[in-house]
């Protein structure tokens, strides 16, 4: 009789043989893999007034590189960023009421927005110990989606998806998702780590990146900077078009007339994925395996070697990556990252990460460079939002596990968004189609099998 370690590896190999497809079948039947054009361009699947992003023209069904824009609501990123730079103010509030909502808020209007979500930042009673000092995850991205899920279970009228209903889950979730990722990341230090447990209490007259600081710091202290940096983060990680992996999970999971919190739990476990939100811990991964293989940070030569080992699959995860390099959409530019370096400068200043800044825009240059020429690949490449970020948040001293947290917390505008348009402008459930290849085959009696 085969031991159990035994069955399993014959069942793994039988398993490995009846899902292969042959490759030359996906031309053959013109399957748009990935819901993408063979011109790299994304499939056209739904229409939206939240976000657009733009990174490339078309030019008689040929993809031509452009700079990167992203607008929220019509109006360019860069502006809301400028301004609120300029004003002194945090900005990430009133994008959360523009990409709501479809229009910028009045000052009083914003004040009261503000202090409507600051109002609900506290967890329902008895959550933090029920939901989550008795389960702790070493993954806070998995935690978070329980806690999105056993919200659920908190609410008076849950499965309720008229526009008021989703609006109040809505504000809810935007309100408390900062405080579900601090203290699920501070019961995984506590029970995983086993340092100290700390929790503090959400402040209502705090802005959500004031609030974070707040909570992650066994102080409860961060400096006016160190939140306006978290705050531009979280600006620019907000919404990305209803193409980008999560948001299209929560079209298709809302489509199904499901609840809010099954949708933004789908969400969430799409956003984890290396390929999307998770990216930004692969880049710092990477970054480790430079410090680990080179001896000096600022030296060019050393990294340009180094960058020559990752494309040839010698070094770090042997995958040919340079992570935080080329996007989906961006060809010229990912303005995200832009102004994400801009900020970076200042705040390496303080922290005294000169060098290391140093070292990412090298990294940034050199492995645009020697693209080509080592993987013999033409490609339009653009450093993107994920380079910096992981950088920003170190300079933030932000653990990494809560790197692609953050970007939840920013992200849940726009899947609200989303899924408040879903609701209101479609009544159809999507469901693309796929192409059957198995050969016909008849059923034989289990004896003669």
């Amino acid at each position: 009789m085969k031991s159990n370690d035994e069955l399993f590896n014959k069942l793994c190999s039988i398993s490995k043989e009846a899902y292969k497809i042959d490759p030359s079948f996906y031309e053959k039947y013109s399957v748009k893999r990935g819901l993408r054009n063979s011109n790299g361009s994304g499939v056209l699947v739904g229409l939206t007034k939240i976000g657009d992003v733009h990174g490339y023209l078309m030019d008689e069904g040929e993809k031509r590189a452009d700079e990167g824009i992203l607008r929220y609501r019509g109006i360019d990123v860069s502006k809301i960023v400028r301004a609120c730079q300029k004003e002194n103010r945090f900005g990430f509030e009133e994008v959360a009421y523009l990409l709501l909502f479809g229009a910028l808020p009045s000052k009083d209007t914003l004040k009261e927005f503000t202090d409507y979500i600051g109002s609900m930042r506290d967890l329902p009673p008895n959550f933090t110990e029920d939901m989550i000092l008795k389960a702790p995850s070493g993954n806070i991205m998995n935690k978070l989606a329980r806690c999105v899920l056993a919200s659920y279970s908190y609410d008076y009228n849950p499965d309720d998806t008229s526009v008021e209903n989703v609006l109040r889950q809505s504000f809810e979730l935007i309100a408390r998702m900062p405080t579900m990722i601090a203290h699920a990341y501070q019961a995984k230090a506590h029970y995983y780590d086993n340092k100290s447990l700390i929790l503090h209490s959400p402040d209502p007259d705090l802005s959500t990146a004031e609030n974070f600081l707040r909570l992650m710091r066994p102080t409860g202290e961060y400096t006016m900077e160190e939140a306006q940096m978290l705050d531009l983060a979280l600006i620019l990680h907000a919404e990305h078009g209803g193409g980008n992996n999560s948001a299209f999970t929560t079209h298709v999971v809302s489509s199904t007339g499901t609840d809010t919190y099954s949708a933004v739990a789908a969400a969430i476990g799409a956003l984890k994925g290396p390929k999307h939100g998770g990216a930004n811990e692969k880049v710092m991964g990477m970054i480790r395996d430079f410090k680990e293989n080179i001896t000096d940070i600022t030296d060019e030569k050393q990294i340009r070697e180094h960058i020559i080992k990752l494309y040839r699959k010698e070094s770090y995860d042997h995958s040919g990556l340079v992570y935080g390099i080329g996007h989906a959409i961006y060809t010229k530019s990912d303005p995200r990252a832009s102004l994400l370096r801009e900020s970076a400068g200042k705040l390496a200043k303080e922290k005294n990460m000169e060098d290391e800044l140093l070292m990412y825009d090298l990294i940034a240059k050199n492995a645009i460079e020697l693209f080509t020429e080592i993987t013999g690949k033409h490609k339009d490449l653009a450093i993107n939002v994920d380079f910096y970020s992981g950088f920003i948040y170190q300079m933030l001293n932000i653990p990494p596990e809560v790197y692609t947290p953050i970007f939840a917390m920013s992200r849940i505008t726009g899947w609200c968004a989303h899924r408040l348009e879903e609701i209101m402008v479609s009544d159809r459930i999507i469901r693309p189609a796929y192409k059957n290849v198995h050969q016909r085959d008849e059923y034989v009696d289990v004896d003669n099998r």
